[in-house]
């Protein structure tokens, strides 16, 4: 699911990403662990296509999963440890959040093979 330097290996478009922004509070206690358990908890779901994530000493983060159809997208909103989750980290740890669901439509990667001309 996850390539070589934290790259998700998708398939060809199209197909979905969920892109998660967050501003950490500094009560983050528990948030490390929690987070580490979502991400393998969403690789392990049938039709994720993979996940990407980062966060920066500044305490914002971006999680991107890559998903088959919003079907998959709609039933790992809802699964419950996730719904669990979401619910402590609105309480405790978000200072801020934006998610948004956009449909990828072209997909490439390089610098190897790109043509720029």
């Amino acid at each position: 699911m996850s390539g070589a330097g934290g790259f998700a290996r998708t398939p060809k478009p199209p197909y979905y990403a969920v892109i998660f922004t967050s501003h950490l509070s500094e009560a983050d206690a528990g948030y490390a662990a929690m987070g580490e358990t979502m991400f393998a908890l969403a690789l392990a779901q049938p039709c994720c296509l993979g996940a990407e994530t980062a966060r920066g000493d500044d305490r914002l983060g971006i999680t991107v999963s890559y998903w088959a159809d919003e079907a998959s997208i709609l039933a790992w909103k809802a699964e419950a440890q996730h719904v669990a989750a979401q619910k402590h980290g609105i309480a405790r740890w978000y200072d801020h959040y934006e998610l948004r669901v956009a449909r990828v439509e072209r997909a490439y990667s390089g610098p190897e093979g790109r043509d720029l001309g």
